[in-house]
């Protein structure tokens, strides 16, 4: 009732009265009115284009994307507006915009979708980030009816009012205006290019909008302390913040709940945002030492970070460079049952308790990805996407796991981003109550497809053999699965697309061939996920001369049952080393071995974290130096026989003198001293 809704009312303002606002750098949006209400603010009171991020958290993609996408958020926030949207929580947008991939990137401009683009391409996306930017800025126009008026009265004077008013007004109702009452945009600078070409010259444009002046969507001003107790009470009865509460309608207090919801969540989303930040720069690589690294670990799945935790608990202090990814076992969507300790949890859970760990005890992160590393001379050098200046290190552990391997088929390379996937984990949800197809016979096939199970409407298992390669609680799970299919002895041979639009296409469905009988079908999908193995992630290293093993192309040998490799102080790790076992947990041992095979092949080569010894022989340094000084005062001006006292100080002192001036042919005047130095001593 009324009263319940002004007592709801109130206790939001008091909540709201305690939060600064701000609009966050990427904003994350919670429901399908909040993303309405923005690209409606955005379109008519700044004029800035929207570009919306949709991800998933469990996607290796989307995380490696996100804090290249805050980055560019930072770039250009005062150019345009950063949002997330999670496909697992926001169904119903993700279905409004054909998301059958994730990352996808979609653009907004005037409140319409612009552009967009799936997967994780930097470049893309800030390609059509610097388009629509620009876009915005071209179209900030509008020609308003005083302008107009005076145009024609200056060169066709007859031209009425109401013959410029009709004019104006077919302006504003153009289909390039739809969504706004004004000759603005688009509509305002072909009229005035067709008044350009009649007269020789266009009437005046002036900016639709001015930074500063208008509604921002996602920022509030606070009324001013200066404002009179006048000028507030003439403002009270109009002024939702002062109005009084009982004489609003339900659909006014309704209204307001909502609007002071959506300006808590911004402010939330903005205090989340600066938590993340400080967290990340807490824990960034920091470059510029004098010193090389002693141990720079490749890769930041479980064994890059098994490495990182053994090598910062020796106290190498180890850098981790990797996209925010996490390996394949952060695109595990099934509880991980075979890791010792860990039940009940996901693969990002562990992933993210790996790395707490590794942090806790010094270790340090670069968000990039290795392109190439010299190994000509020593210190070995790394370098990275995001500059062109190298890491030094002594010692690099290579620790990138493997990436999916592809059918190489008709349709599948056209169709990426459109249905085709190779991460159940990250698209699955996007296909809730549709029938998808998953291509594979081993353990990451079983998983996707108990993944796709769960929110699918049909699962289509397609294997080329007569039986599995997946363990076997697995493979009868997913045997017993009443919504999964299994195709024995097939192959797909084709992925055929359809059109929804002008300049996107999405799967329809998938051709099957039996490779015993030669029969062919096809099936209506509306998703293809390819299983089907993975290829050792080690092209950075072609021209680093190491050796790769024969016997499994690919992957780095090892020898001498260690993690070494052909070149001394680069050691391999996980499944770029592993074509037999390939688990999280033998990556993980294989980790630990690196990095002990690391500390000590450093120890015989007498190399460590020369940074740190400095600081420590500095230190050592200066205490000596202080102390000596120290020592130096105290000999000038303190003198430890006066203690004693009296007569017998002078005794002593006389008795030293003695000594001294004793001929020397009586005795060796090094052990007299010596002996009465002693005794003076012995009788303090």
């Amino acid at each position: 009732d009324r009263l319940t809704f002004s007592l709801i009312l109130t206790a939001v303002c008091l909540i709201f009265s305690v939060v600064v606002e701000a609009r966050p750098i990427v904003r994350s949006i919670k429901s399908t009115h909040e993303f309405d209400r923005l690209l409606e603010k955005h379109s008519k009171e700044t004029g800035l284009p929207v570009i919306a991020d949709f991800y998933s958290d469990g996607c290796g993609p989307c995380r490696m994307m996100a804090p290249i996408f805050k980055k560019l958020a930072k770039e250009k926030k005062d150019e345009a507006v950063f949002i997330k949207i999670d496909t697992n929580a926001q169904y119903e947008l993700s279905g409004r915009y054909s998301v059958r991939s994730i990352p996808t990137f979609v653009f907004f401009h005037n409140g319409k979708k612009f552009q967009e683009f799936s997967g994780a391409g930097e470049q893309q996306l800030r390609q059509y980030t610097d388009m629509i930017i620009g876009k915005a800025k071209d179209e900030n126009v509008k020609l308003t009816l005083e302008n107009l008026t005076a145009y024609y009265a200056e060169y066709d004077a007859s031209k009425d009012a109401d013959a410029v008013q009709s004019l104006l007004n077919k302006c504003a109702g153009s289909k390039a205006n739809k969504n706004v009452d004004e000759c603005v945009g688009a509509s305002a600078f072909n009229l005035t290019r067709k008044l350009k070409k009649k007269y020789k010259k266009g009437p005046k444009l002036v900016p639709r909008f001015v930074p500063g002046e208008g509604a921002d969507a996602e920022t509030e001003q606070q009324p001013s302390s200066s404002s009179s107790s006048k000028q507030t009470k003439s403002k009270a009865s109009n002024d939702p913040k002062t109005a009084n509460l009982s004489l609003a309608t339900m659909e006014e207090l309704q209204a307001e709940i909502e609007r002071r919801m959506d300006e808590l969540r911004d402010a939330e989303a903005d205090a989340e945002d600066e938590d993340d930040e400080n967290e990340e720069d807490l824990h960034a690589f920091q470059r510029g030492s004098p010193f090389p690294q002693p141990v720079t670990i490749i890769g930041g799945g479980p064994a890059g970070l098994s490495a990182a935790i053994y090598a910062a608990r020796s106290g190498l202090s180890p850098v981790v460079i990797a996209p925010p990814m996490g390996g394949q076992l952060l695109g595990k969507g099934v509880d991980v049952e075979n890791y010792p300790g860990m039940f009940n949890v996901t693969g990002p859970e562990v992933v993210a308790s790996m790395r707490a760990q590794a942090i806790e005890f010094g270790t340090t992160f670069e968000a990039d990805v290795v392109t190439r590393v010299d190994t000509s001379s020593r210190p070995f050098r790394v370098y990275v996407n995001e500059t062109d200046e190298p890491i030094e290190t002594h010692a690099i552990i290579v620790a990138t796991g493997a990436e999916s391997n592809w059918l190489g088929i008709p349709g599948e390379y056209e169709l990426r981003g459109g249905g085709v996937s190779s991460c159940a984990i990250c698209d699955g949800a996007i296909y809730k109550g549709k029938d998808v197809v998953i291509v594979g016979g081993g353990d990451a096939a079983m998983e996707d497809a108990l993944v796709l199970a769960r929110t699918s409407s049909s699962v289509t298992l397609v294997h080329r053999r007569r039986e599995f390669r997946a363990s076997k609680i697995l493979a009868q799970r997913v045997m017993e699965h009443p919504l999964i299919t299994i195709r024995w002895d097939t192959i797909v041979t084709e992925i055929v697309g359809e059109s929804i639009d002008d300049d996107k296409r999405v799967v329809k469905s998938a051709v099957l061939s039996n490779v015993v009988t030669g029969e062919t079908d096809i099936i209506p999908t509306d998703a293809v996920f390819v299983a089907i193995g993975h290829t050792p992630a080690t092209q950075f290293l072609n021209n680093a001369n190491v050796q790769y093993n024969e016997a499994h192309p690919g992957y780095l040998m090892t020898y001498e049952g260690s993690t070494k490799t052909s070149i001394p102080g680069i050691f391999a790790a996980g499944d770029v080393s592993d074509a037999i076992y390939r688990q999280a947990i033998t990556s993980a041992g294989s980790g630990a071995a690196a990095a002990l095979d690391a500390e000590r092949w450093l120890s015989e080569e007498g190399l460590g974290n020369e940074a740190a010894e400095m600081e420590a022989e500095l230190m050592a340094e200066l205490m000596s130096e202080s102390h000596a000084h120290e020592k130096s005062a105290a000999d000038a001006h303190y003198n430890v026989y006066e203690d004693a006292g009296g007569a017998n100080a002078t005794t002593k002192a006389r008795r030293k003198d003695k000594v001294k001036n004793k001929d020397k042919s009586t005795a060796p005047p090094q052990e007299d001293v010596m002996v009465e130095e002693d005794e003076s001593v012995l009788e303090l």
